[in-house]
């Protein structure tokens, strides 16, 4: 019988330990940027001949793990770490990349100070745009304004034609929940400013790529559930009138719908409500 618990709680601890491990992956996206699955979380890093270039680091685990990766597939060091906004699940785990140099935007790198988030302050700032070159090739950094934090940023890979964002954009999915304190209506502009840009593809910090029209989509989903939510309001509806009635049919399709629907008329509405 002692021999018959040892066995099922060692069972127990390794079915455990299978369950917590991490689903990481490495997938080209063209060319030589690739992207980088951290579980739900998502990174994009740019290999040249100088070494890589390499964005949200997510964790301190996954982190060490792109770096093995990094050096085992390509024998290159990692030379830049671009953060694209402060959040804590996206900028964890900088500390690995000790040799780097750490990019961000100014609010960023406040944001990171004034939190204590846990890794690295950026070295380098910027307030607008920013280019880095590294190896004869190069990746633009632009400021599109105000979306789901202040400093969220565009990762723009010119020979690539693809974007790389976090959090304020996403494919066929509707925003988190009840939109994390958005910037509305800056949120939608600086998503124009992102589609002015030319590229292909549009890579998320969370789910599937998807092209230029799809971004185009995300921006109109705001566009109605803002407008929705603001007339709704003028008319004195309450919140839970507006759950009801503020539908967004034509969205119905998009991940998290049910979900997620309800919460994010909630979060404009708080934020209409504050202003």
């Amino acid at each position: 019988m002692k021999h018959l618990l040892s066995f099922i709680l060692a069972l127990t601890i390794s079915l455990f330990s299978f369950s917590q491990t991490a689903t990481r992956t490495i997938t080209k996206i063209k060319g030589d940027l690739y992207r980088f699955q951290n579980n739900g979380h998502y990174s994009v890093f740019l290999i040249t001949d100088e070494g890589a270039i390499v964005t949200d680091p997510i964790n301190k685990d996954a982190a060490t793990w792109l770096k093995a990766e990094i050096k085992k597939r390509f024998d290159l060091p990692v030379k830049y770490v671009i953060y694209s906004h402060h959040h804590d699940d996206h900028v964890s785990g900088g500390e690995v990349f000790d040799e780097a140099i750490f990019v961000g935007h100014t609010l960023t790198k406040k944001n990171i100070e004034d939190k204590k988030i846990p890794t690295p302050v950026p070295n380098e700032t910027f307030k607008t745009r920013k280019l880095i070159t590294l190896g004869n090739q190069y990746v633009a950094l632009i400021y599109p304004g105000k979306s789901h934090s202040d400093d969220c940023i565009a990762i723009y890979f010119p020979d690539e034609k693809v974007v790389f964002g976090v959090d304020f954009i996403s494919v066929d999915r509707l925003p988190y929940r009840t939109l994390n304190g958005a910037f509305l209506p800056d949120w939608i502009q600086a998503i124009k400013k992102v589609e002015t840009l030319d590229f292909d593809t549009f890579v998320p910090g969370h789910g599937d790529m998807g092209t230029k029209t799809d971004v185009k989509e995300h921006r109109e989903y705001f566009e109605a559930l803002y407008n929705a939510v603001k007339e709704a309001k003028s008319k004195g509806q309450s919140l839970d009138e507006m759950k009801r009635s503020i539908l967004l049919e034509a969205y119905k399709d998009f991940s998290q719908y049910d979900a997620w629907r309800e919460m994010n008329i909630e979060g404009v509405y708080n934020f209409l409500t504050k202003k």
